[in-house]
């Protein structure tokens, strides 16, 4: 799984993807403090325990470099940026039933127009499964050579993966 990069300075400051989701009745927010535990849990629960790792860290920045997903008051998505290392989008994800409303989207766009908005200029999406999304979405370009990226020399549990 290699490594893209995004040109945050070509993205468009258009964040009306927040009022299309609201239209879905989804809201796509920063999380607060409270509501860490809940979120950790819910990563875990649907994703992985290094994922809600990687969320644990995103709620302990300040700012909170994260956005949750809700539908009628209960989490169905997330995604968040430097977790693993500055500069980098990720992990993100939505309940698998909930796929295919543009929530993944929606998530992806609120974090890079964020990393946008702090002064980045470029995006780091880390060990990419679907590059033609990101391709697709955002104008995401491989970055040669880069695998297996920052995760080369990672402690984890047999059997775990990204």
């Amino acid at each position: 799984m290699t490594d893209l990069l995004v040109k945050l300075y070509n993205l468009k400051d258009d964040w009306s993807f927040l009022q299309e989701q609201q239209a879905l009745g989804i809201a796509i927010r920063k999380p607060i403090g409270p509501e860490k535990h809940l979120i950790v849990d819910w990563v875990r629960e649907h994703f992985s325990d290094a994922w809600s790792s990687e969320i644990d860290m995103a709620m302990a920045n300040r700012p909170i470099t994260c956005f949750i997903a809700l539908e009628a008051g209960q989490m169905i998505g997330f995604a968040c940026y430097d977790a693993t290392a500055l500069g980098f989008f990720g992990p993100t994800g939505v309940a698998e039933a909930c796929r295919g409303k543009g929530t993944g989207k929606a998530l992806l766009l609120a974090c890079l127009l964020d990393m946008k908005l702090k002064g980045y200029g470029y995006a780091v999406i880390g060990a990419v499964g679907p590059a033609a999304f990101y391709e697709k979405v955002v104008g995401a370009t491989e970055i040669p050579d880069s695998t297996p990226s920052i995760w080369v020399n990672w402690l984890h549990a047999r059997g775990e993966h990204l």
